[in-house]
């Protein structure tokens, strides 16, 4: 089962690997992690994407991730009204006969070309892991040369969590 786990903690030496090291060691699949900067000073928000089997580990992982050092706080958001995220950039072939039907592509996931080479590409996508799997899914048969992907953000829609 899919969960997408959130944390704040400070920004200090071993957190990531400490946080990290909690997951590894039950070995859940972990299919995305982003750390960015919040706007407390020396805090980070961490977000997980984890495959867990049932509700009562999901627990116990948090559990244990609140007992790691630097750890501030963590949510399981997944059954809470939230907003999530990933970016990808794709590198695509892309001779000038197919430039416009990568457009026309582009345009209903409202992603944007922000690089051009003369023969590809590179564009920008954002939205839920769906829609940019989605978007990959339409735009291979034209040839990925490359792809780099943010992993998954993202927190409660709540204003105070």
């Amino acid at each position: 089962m899919r969960r997408v786990i959130t944390a704040t903690v400070r920004d200090a030496t071993g957190v990531m690997n400490r946080f990290t090291g909690v997951i590894s060691r039950r070995q859940y699949n972990v299919s995305s992690i982003s750390v960015g900067r919040t706007i407390e000073p020396e805090v980070s928000r961490i977000t997980i994407v984890v495959e867990i089997e049932t509700e009562e580990e999901a627990q116990q992982v948090i559990k244990q991730l609140y007992k790691q050092i630097d750890v501030l706080k963590v949510k399981d958001i997944t059954d809470c009204p939230h907003l999530e995220r990933e970016l990808a950039l794709i590198k695509v072939d892309a001779p000038l006969s197919v430039r416009p039907e990568i457009n026309a592509i582009l345009e209903p996931f409202r992603g944007q070309i922000i690089d051009v080479g003369t023969d590809s590409v590179v564009v920008q996508v954002t939205g839920t892991s769906e829609k940019v799997e989605g978007f990959i899914d339409l735009i291979s048969p034209y040839g990925i040369l490359q792809i780099a992907r943010t992993g998954v953000t993202g927190f409660t829609r709540s204003p105070k969590t």
